[in-house]
């Protein structure tokens, strides 16, 4: 009976492992981190892929720029303030409105591919020259900002909201025709404080729906888009009035409706 006591203790003794053995080696966990941090960027890539291609599709319910204005609004106290937006559809919009935009700011649009290198080039030499400041985004470069991201003030936060700006004008530009994005640009630009698209802000300024707009109005809509605050579409000062006649004579220039239906 010894004996056999003896053989089965030293049975199970071979049969279950060691207590140290058992335990995973310490570097395993760490590991596993690392791999998944290592992933975050692919997943982060994949997410915005996501993004662009599900609003290819889907009219966006809000932007980054509408959520922003929105909570600096509650922090505030402006407990009546409410974000004025209200889709249409291009072809719900008078046709001289998306043209104005295009002849107010970017009219190389239908065949850049996201990034106009000679207006960037030709905005760098007129700021060097003094004056007032012009960048030289294109309509797909402010999209991308407007729908995604914050506007930063400090260098280190421009910086960083411009590389991922050129990757969100990039992947729009890859996934989205032109005419949806002049559309998805009309209905989310900012032309008031808190106005966004041309439904809301032909409402809020001439009392009119976006497809009652005549082209003189649709003109000088666009005419404010460099600083919406600052400027009033409603009250035009000297600089929008002359801004809106440049625009309707660049209008004129580039073909009217005609370059917007040319559009794929």
């Amino acid at each position: 009976m010894r004996l056999d006591r003896d053989w089965d203790e030293q049975t199970m003794a071979q049969a279950l492992p060691a207590e140290s053995d058992a335990r995973p080696p310490l570097g395993r966990p760490r590991r596993r981190w690392l791999r998944r941090l290592l992933m975050l960027p692919l997943w982060l890539l994949l997410l915005t892929v996501l993004q662009v291609a599900t609003l290819r599709f889907v009219d966006p319910p809000f932007t980054s720029f509408m959520a922003i204005r929105q909570a600096d609004a509650w922090m505030q106290g402006e407990g009546s303030f409410r974000v004025a937006y209200d889709w249409r559809d291009l072809d719900a919009m008078a046709p001289t409105l998306p043209v104005a935009l295009i002849a107010a700011e970017d009219q190389n649009f239908a065949t850049h591919s996201g990034f106009d290198l000679d207006a960037i080039d030709q905005a760098r030499k007129r700021n060097e020259r003094g004056g007032r400041l012009r960048g030289g985004s294109t309509i797909s470069q402010q999209l991308a900002k407007n729908l995604f991201l914050w506007q930063g003030s400090s260098p280190p936060s421009r910086w960083v909201r411009k590389g991922i700006e050129t990757w969100y004008t990039a992947l729009i530009e890859l996934l989205w025709p032109k005419r949806r994005i002049l559309e998805v640009y009309a209905n989310v630009a900012e032309f008031g404080d808190g106005v966004y698209g041309a439904q809301a802000a032909a409402r809020s300024f001439f009392g009119r729906d976006a497809s009652a707009l005549s082209s003189a109005q649709s003109a000088r809509l666009a005419a404010v888009l460099p600083s919406p605050k600052r400027y009033s579409a409603a009250r035009p000062g000297p600089y929008v009035q002359r801004r809106t006649q440049a625009i309707e004579r660049n209008m004129r220039q580039i073909g009217g409706a005609a370059y917007v239906e040319a559009l794929d």
